[in-house]
């Protein structure tokens, strides 16, 4: 059921109720833990143009073993004339390549029977694999899929898994990218298959499956993850997201995305490490756009990646120890010390020291492709 015709639940006491109520359906181990992982398509060439240079080895094939036996024609005998023409070539060879074997025409030398062994019969198996061609493909994209999904969980490490690809999951995405992250770095989780599918087509390795069973979680190698993003539609389902996801993974950065400014503490106790709270976030922003439309325009600017502005953070430099935030070339707007976070005002940001992380604002230069 979407989202709109069934709102979500409200506060704490609303989340644990739907938690507790949710219906447990037995379903088979492929739904249950998701499906297989989904790699993102590889370029394929276009159905007619396989046919085509199917069909173009397979005249090879016939045209080369004509050749040869109207070559050694001499090697040949014909029940019918005794005698081999180039017609009788072409018949002969349609007829030994395609298993038929009439046997009207038959090599007689040793030579043509050499002929035969070491290099009719090869060009026969050529000419079948052509014919079942079809079929070796899918059995060979199976394969190559399979030793695709074996590489990537062996070189798998410190990487972010998002948890539904909605538009926040897409725009956490595009930002991770504009940071400098690779598409390779990322896997999407989602029950959706057409949210796979847009995963997979925007070049993305993906997982079908619902996010709050492990297993399916284990199949995006959650526990050797360094980050977290968890966007799902439903505050309820985000927390019990978050708990399989702690869970399994102690260590990992942890953000999730909720409706509710109630349900903050309750993720906050579920695990996560940052909780954003999508409708309260949009509501201060309707109110900065109204009282000053420029501003909400530069808040705008800093988060979207590309548009020229950036709010980034950094550690300090090592020739930047000791000195004042005024001397650093970036404007800095905060220092994270210690696990503490000190606007630039603060007397204890006066100097920066070693292990300081800066929140800056920098001048990003438009991209030319």
């Amino acid at each position: 059921m979407k989202d709109e015709e069934h709102p979500p639940p409200r506060g704490r006491i609303s989340i644990l109720r739907s938690i507790w109520s949710r219906p447990k359906v037995e379903t088979s181990d492929d739904t249950e833990a998701g499906r297989a992982v989904t790699m993102p398509a590889q370029a394929a060439v276009p159905p007619l143009q396989q046919v085509l240079r199917r069909l173009a080895m397979a005249i090879l094939v016939l045209t080369v073993t004509t050749l040869l036996v109207w070559l050694d024609r001499a090697g040949y005998n014909d029940n019918a004339d005794g005698k081999v023409d180039l017609l009788d070539a072409a018949y002969y060879t349609t007829v030994t390549l395609s298993t038929t074997g009439y046997g009207d025409i038959a090599p007689v030398s040793d030579g043509a029977r050499l002929t035969n062994i070491f290099v009719i019969t090869p060009l026969r198996v050529v000419f079948l694999i052509i014919l079942v061609g079809t079929t070796l493909e899918v059995l060979t994209e199976r394969t190559r899929q399979q030793v695709r999904v074996h590489r990537w969980r062996s070189r798998m490490r410190d990487h972010v898994v998002i948890v539904g690809y909605g538009t926040k999951g897409r725009h956490a995405v595009e930002t991770l990218l504009g940071q400098g992250l690779s598409k390779e770095r990322i896997v999407v989780v989602d029950p959706l298959q057409k949210a796979v599918d847009a995963a997979n087509a925007d070049g993305l390795v993906a997982v079908q499956g619902d996010a709050t069973r492990s297993k399916t979680l284990l199949r995006a190698e959650l526990e050797r993850a360094a980050r977290v993003i968890i966007s799902p539609q439903r505050d309820d389902t985000a927390t019990l997201v978050t708990l399989t996801a702690r869970q399994l993974n102690r260590r990992a950065s942890i953000v999730v995305a909720v409706r509710e400014d109630e349900n903050v503490p309750l993720l906050k106790q579920s695990g996560a490490d940052t909780v954003v709270t999508s409708s309260s976030s949009a509501g201060r922003l309707l109110g900065v756009s109204t009282a000053s439309p420029h501003v909400a325009d530069t808040l705008e600017d800093l988060m979207t990646h590309g548009r020229g502005l950036s709010l980034t953070e950094r550690g300090v430099r090592k020739d930047e120890i000791g000195r004042t935030l005024r001397e650093c070339t970036d404007l800095v707007v905060a220092v994270v010390r210690r696990k503490r976070m000190l606007d630039y005002a603060d007397p204890e940001a006066a100097t920066m020291q070693f292990g300081d992380r800066l929140i800056i604002i920098g001048r990003e230069e438009p991209e030319y492709h």
